[in-house]
């Protein structure tokens, strides 16, 4: 293995450091994404059921004028009838149908004029919570346009970080470089650690005295004996 140059080492790994920084800056921006767009999706609903509410009444008001309608027509036909009949009891029977529809005509309207004070309040109620959920998704939608322009701000600096990471490595002998990689590889950066009182800054175990030895004399890598991260003497 060639000679270590220490200054090289540390400088890719403070690079390579930011380039994993921006890396998962930029992977948690979709999910902010998502969870946004959800939150859009969720006002939208929120507006289309209230004037769901306000429609379903509009409907109901309406087929209780039909059945007022149809219960107008049928009372006067009644009574169109009574004026053909001769008998007493036709006559009488007419006239009870007559009064249930007369008596129905009454309730629906009852029930009509409930359902337009209803409707006056459903309007209501949409008009308020429209222009409420409408102002919930403009600030929703100034938050993702922020959030898609740092995500191609991002995109811009993780890949200028890449390059800065790409020439860092140019300077770094390749068998040495298979040694920072096989480590960087694992969780838990960084790679160089300082050794300090015989411990490992990494994992903060005890280093043998030939470890301590050649971080010391720093020519060559001198690895932790427990985590296997790069040693380097603190002076």
């Amino acid at each position: 293995m060639g000679l270590i140059n220490l200054g090289n080492l540390l400088a890719l790994q403070e690079r390579d450091t930011k380039r994993l920084a921006l890396e998962q800056q930029l992977q948690s921006v979709p999910r902010e994404i998502a969870g946004i767009e959800a939150r859009i999706a969720a006002e939208r609903a929120a507006i289309e059921t209230a004037k769901a509410e306000w429609h379903g009444l509009e409907a109901k008001k309406k087929s209780l004028e039909n059945d007022i309608k149809g219960s107008e027509e049928k009372a006067g036909k009644y009574r169109t009838q009574q004026l053909e009949v001769r008998k007493n009891d036709e006559y009488r029977a007419l006239t009870h149908e007559i009064e249930t529809m007369e008596t129905a005509i009454a309730g629906f309207e009852e029930a009509e004029l409930k359902v337009m004070y209803e409707i006056d309040e459903a309007k209501r109620r949409f008009a308020v919570a429209e222009a409420e959920l409408k102002a919930n998704i403009s600030g929703y939608e100034a938050k993702l346009k922020s959030l898609r322009a740092r995500e191609a701000q991002l995109q811009g600096e993780q890949q200028a970080a890449a390059a800065v990471v790409a020439a860092a490595r140019a300077l770094v002998p390749e068998d040495q470089l298979k040694v920072y990689d096989r480590i960087a590889r694992k969780p838990g950066h960084p790679v160089c650690v300082p050794v300090h009182a015989g411990r490992c800054g990494g994992c903060h175990m005890k280093v043998s005295a030939n470890v301590e030895f050649e971080a010391r004399k720093g020519d060559e890598i001198a690895t932790c004996d427990q985590c296997t991260r790069i040693v380097v003497w603190e002076r």
